[in-house]
């Protein structure tokens, strides 16, 4: 009997395939191309990645600090979910492997907090763990007040997306165990809030663990904490402004020691950058 030379969908023209694969998503499009020789070629096309790749790649790559060099549109959808800097360092901008959803974190530059500009009361300092140049360390507050804003338009469509706040805790930091902390995120008539303190009482180290387990705190393979503010959908990207709010101002405690990164926005379940 003589051998077939391959499958039917083996012998369709290069371009029908990648146009099939296209209405797929990125991880998908990484399966395919272990199916065959053919497959990986359609699969690693510049019509399927150019599918993937944000509407406003172009608009991105201008705010990018530094130049990203690229060889095809699979390449640069890769580079691009390794992150990158943008709008002079204070944010970065990466993709989601799996579906190509834009996330962000935003950098405690980019964030506006209360007295952030008096020493007294908060500095600015270097941390190599850090994917920012600068961090806003808490010296000694009663008024905590952080709000962090992105604009809808910027983030994937008909998404659900949840903020974080990044941040460590000194170890002389003291006053962020009670009253707890409130974080809310909110889009137009929508918002959603949470509360819980980022300092467990000094007789309270398993409920530390429980809070973590139970993923309130979660510890980061960067060396980071992140606490989850709230999440929202995101329609069309028509809403406006996405406002994220971490606040302690009720009962006048003083409070000093927190450690502020910048606060993420990603899709929900998706693991931190």
């Amino acid at each position: 009997m003589k051998k077939e030379d391959g499958s039917g969908i083996e012998k369709l023209p290069e371009g029908c395939v990648s146009n099939a694969i296209a209405l797929t998503s990125p991880l998908d499009a990484c399966r395919s191309s272990a199916v065959s020789t053919a497959f990986r070629a359609a699969a690693d096309s510049d019509l399927v990645w150019d599918r993937f790749l944000p509407a406003d790649t172009p608009a991105l790559l201008s705010r990018a600090l530094h130049p990203v060099d690229y060889s095809s549109k699979r390449d640069l959808f890769f580079r691009l979910s390794d992150s990158i800097l943008i709008d002079g360092g204070k944010m970065s901008m990466w993709l989601e492997r799996s579906s190509g959803a834009k996330c962000y974190a935003l950098s405690a530059r980019a964030l506006s907090i209360v007295w952030g500009d008096t020493p007294r009361y908060w500095r600015w300092i270097t941390s190599q763990d850090s994917r920012f140049a600068e961090v806003a360390e808490l010296v000694n507050v009663c008024w905590l007040e952080i709000h962090g804003h992105i604009q809808s338009k910027m983030l994937t469509p008909k998404t659900t997306y949840a903020a974080y706040l990044i941040f460590k805790l000194a170890d002389w930091s003291r006053g962020l165990n009670h009253p707890t902390q409130e974080a809310s995120v909110t889009l137009g008539l929508r918002s959603s809030a949470t509360a819980v303190p980022l300092q467990p009482r000094s007789d309270d180290v398993r409920g530390r663990f429980n809070r973590i387990r139970f993923g309130l705190l979660s510890a980061r393979d960067d060396g980071w904490m992140e606490v989850a503010m709230g999440e929202f959908y995101n329609e069309e990207g028509e809403d406006g402004e996405v406002v994220m709010s971490f606040m302690d101002i009720k009962g006048g405690h003083w409070k000093k020691g927190l450690i502020v990164q910048g606060i993420e926005i990603r899709p929900k379940h998706t693991k931190h950058h």
